[in-house]
């Protein structure tokens, strides 16, 4: 008979690891980290038995490579749930075992497999792979097996988990109970994975961890990086007075105790760094391990990082378009590092999430730091279920969020979420507001008042600094040929929209800097992603109707720094073409219209502000499917369910020739290898998002995967180098007909 049972094949430096010597590594690390979330014999629990079925003949045979495709993770669950198949409180530690390979599933669904593993003398096949154990006497020797190595062991002797108070909401109850067992799987997961790196790199966790936070530097680089600024600055001193107000607000908020904020502040009041400054001021006050930055907006993360390297340069940015050095890739799949900058999709999303790789950080957003900014920017079918796990995270696991917006939702209006009373940073925001006007608005919302785009070309013609923004990609288009036609000079007219590469969209943003800067004429049409975090600042903007939150973010790139003699100019109109980018878009844009009939809006009453919020939320619920996976306890349909961005059309990559290079390598790199992980990264700086059809294949070719999946399509099609004619300088990517891209702004 076997004497010595081994939790995986030998290593590199000949050792092979015994079942015992890894669960010790596992149990360490996972109490400790499940400690920091007050489940520390819980996440002890989940590891000492997420090998039980390695205590099996199948799977030594595995490692022999006697045999293949042996599912161990199902055996320590199936023990847990019979030994205590009345324990609610230990459903969690199951379904984390039963996960820890696979992804979780919910505990009902899992019984009757359980069940049948115990009592069938054949082995069963789970997720495609074979269970390590089967039947009563298999398992029973697996325990004897497993008693020798730990004879003090005992289960009972365990403290299990504290349940999440009981909900009326049956889908409130769902999500918080979910988020608990994500909790623990991610303690368990990420233990694991890092027990397995650690027999291979002694150094793995000094390595993937990162330096600890010291707010005190942070704080005083943060101070004389304010002071440099206020050297160099061109805004008014009634301006730079009120950004330095935001500012000590801020600190002085930071020494309340944590949980969940606002701050609620006009457009160029300096929320940026004034958010630092109260992150890092809590931090200090109460010992919190991290700050995690959340932006909604890929061109946001990559300038507040420019901002943020210059006080805490070895922040990490996590996002999809960072090509990752293999020190950020350690981190990144970890989160264990001082500051974070991410976005709001991949921030949430691991909130929902199911999958191992995926929840293996959501235990270090605990006791964090999260600075949501541009917090009006939340899915409108997703946001109650985001605002929920929001104030979880804070209730239960530590963490101080504040949501930062010039335009604060009013998520209270929103059905169940009544108990939404966080605490305002800011607590006189009225008063800048009142004190920031620094634009008119001019409201055309009458019907005789509709614009087509050969008035609005006309009209903004004249205007020497002016950005028009559309709803549309289609509308940006033949608004800015129209009014190329009527300016003498083509450097006068710029275009910026999602036609356009980010690398693209960068260089063109760079541009119209200048030109603003220089005093030279600029006018540029635009859709709505100039609106948030693109620090421009025009005489006058023109905004299609749209969102009053979007209203407001446009009239921010107007008389933004107060340099004007007069009120900037803001015209809101009603185009003649009709066309929103989706359902609840245009109903409240038509809100907007309606309300302004009812009463003049005035977009710098914060009153008013929340008047058009518990409008637009009186009846906005989440996406059913959501709310039927949540009810249903389904975490792979929630996952799927929670997507942030839908998958809309395909993914090109053009010839942006202020890339060519990288353009050049990724042509190179995919006829040697396709495409990988890691060239999508690499490629998102020139990607494009649009619609397939027939156009799209005269010009385009599908990319094959690569690795394992050699052969197979991947959702990535390459602009033909013979066909580069199709991304222009000025527009980006135009189709041979276009008769695409129409919904897509």
């Amino acid at each position: 008979m076997q004497e010595t049972f081994y939790a995986k094949s030998v290593l590199s430096d000949g050792h092979q690891p015994t079942i015992k010597e890894h669960l010790e590594s596992v149990a360490a690390l996972a109490e400790a980290y499940g400690a920091e979330l007050s489940m520390g014999e819980a996440a002890y629990l989940a590891a000492m038995l997420h090998d039980f079925g390695k205590y099996s003949m199948r799977f030594q045979a595995l490692l022999k490579r006697e045999t293949q495709r042996i599912n161990h993770a199902v055996c320590g669950a199936a023990l847990l749930a019979a030994m205590y198949p009345k324990s609610r409180t230990l459903i969690p530690v199951i379904e984390a075992i039963f996960a820890h390979h696979d992804g979780l599933n919910s505990y009902p669904v899992l019984r009757e497999t359980f069940r049948a593993n115990l009592q069938e003398s054949q082995p069963l096949e789970i997720n495609n792979r074979i269970s390590a154990l089967a039947g009563k006497a298999e398992y029973e020797e697996a325990f004897r097996r497993f008693r020798m190595d730990f004879p003090a062991f005992r289960i009972a002797d365990r403290l299990f988990l504290d349940w999440p108070k009981m909900e009326q909401d049956q889908m409130l109850a769902c999500l918080k109970s979910m988020l608990l067992t994500r909790m623990l799987f991610s303690c368990l997961v990420d233990a694991d994975y890092s027990a397995s790196a650690l027999d291979e790199n002694h150094d793995y966790l000094q390595e993937s961890e990162g330096a600890k936070l010291a707010p005190h530097k942070a704080l005083d680089g943060l101070s004389a990086h304010v002071g440099e600024i206020r050297k160099e600055t061109r805004a008014d001193k009634k301006l730079n007075a009120l950004r330095d107000g935001v500012f000590k607000a801020c600190e002085e908020a930071a020494l309340l105790l944590p949980g969940l904020f606002t701050l609620t502040a006009p457009t160029g009041t300096g929320k940026t760094l004034a958010l630092m400054n109260f992150a890092l001021c809590h931090c200090r006050e109460w010992g919190k391990p991290r700050i995690i930055l959340v932006l909604p907006y890929l061109s946001l993360t990559e300038q507040s990082a420019e901002i943020y390297r210059k006080i805490i340069p070895d922040l990490l940015e996590d996002t999809s378009r960072i090509g990752l050095n293999d020190e950020q890739r350690l981190y990144s799949e970890r989160w264990r590092v001082p500051v974070i900058i991410t976005t709001s999709v991949k921030f949430f999303e691991t909130l929902f999430a199911d999958r191992p790789t995926d929840c293996r950080k959501l235990h270090n957003i605990a006791n964090s730091v999260v600075l949501f900014d541009e917090a009006q920017s939340l899915p409108p079918e997703l946001t109650r279920s985001a605002v929920h796990a929001a104030g979880e995270l804070c209730e239960r696991y530590g963490c101080t969020m504040v949501f930062s917006t010039a335009t604060q939702p009013d998520f209270s209006a929103i059905p169940s979420l009544e108990n939404w009373t966080p605490r305002e940073i800011l607590t006189d925001y009225g008063r800048y507001y009142s004190a920031l006007r620094r634009t008119w608005v001019e409201w055309r919302l009458k019907s005789e008042e509709r614009m087509s785009w050969e008035q609005l070309a006309e009209e903004t013609a004249d205007c020497r600094s002016v950005c028009v923004i559309v709803n549309l990609r289609a509308h940006a288009r033949k608004l800015y040929r129209r009014l190329k036609e009527r300016c003498t000079d083509d450097e006068e007219v710029l275009f910026l929209t999602t036609d356009l590469c980010p690398a693209h969209r960068s260089d063109v943003i760079k541009r119209i800097r200048k030109r603003l800067d220089d005093g030279l004429p600029c006018r540029v049409v635009s859709t709505q992603c100039i609106e948030a975090g693109v620090d421009l600042d025009f005489d006058a903007v023109y905004r299609a109707l749209a969102p009053l939150e979007s209203i407001i973010q446009a009239a921010g790139r107007c008389n933004r720094n107060g340099c004007l003699p007069q009120m900037g100019r803001v015209v809101v109109f009603w185009p003649l073409e009709d066309g929103y980018p989706g359902t609840w878009y245009g109903n409240a844009a038509e809100t907007v219209r309606k309300l302004y009939h009812e009463q003049p809006i005035d977009i710098h009453d914060p009153d008013q502000i929340r008047r058009y919020y518990r409008t637009v939320y009186h009846d906005l619920r989440d996406k059913p499917e959501l709310n039927k996976a949540l009810r249903e306890k389904d975490y792979q349909a929630t996952a799927e369910a929670f997507r942030m961005i839908e998958q809309r059309g395909i993914q090109l990559i053009v010839p942006y020739k202020g890339k060519w290079e990288l353009y050049r390598g990724i042509v190179n790199a995919l006829e040697k290898e396709g495409m990988r992980p890691g060239l999508m990264r690499m490629a998102a700086p020139i990607i494009v998002s649009c619609y397939g059809g027939e156009q799209l294949e005269r010009i385009a070719e599908q990319i094959p995967l690569g690795g394992k999946k050699a052969g197979e399509k991947s959702a990535f099609y390459l602009l033909r180098p013979q066909c580069a004619q199709y991304y222009q300088d000025d527009m980006g990517l135009q189709m041979p007909e276009t008769v695409d891209l129409e919904n897509i702004y």
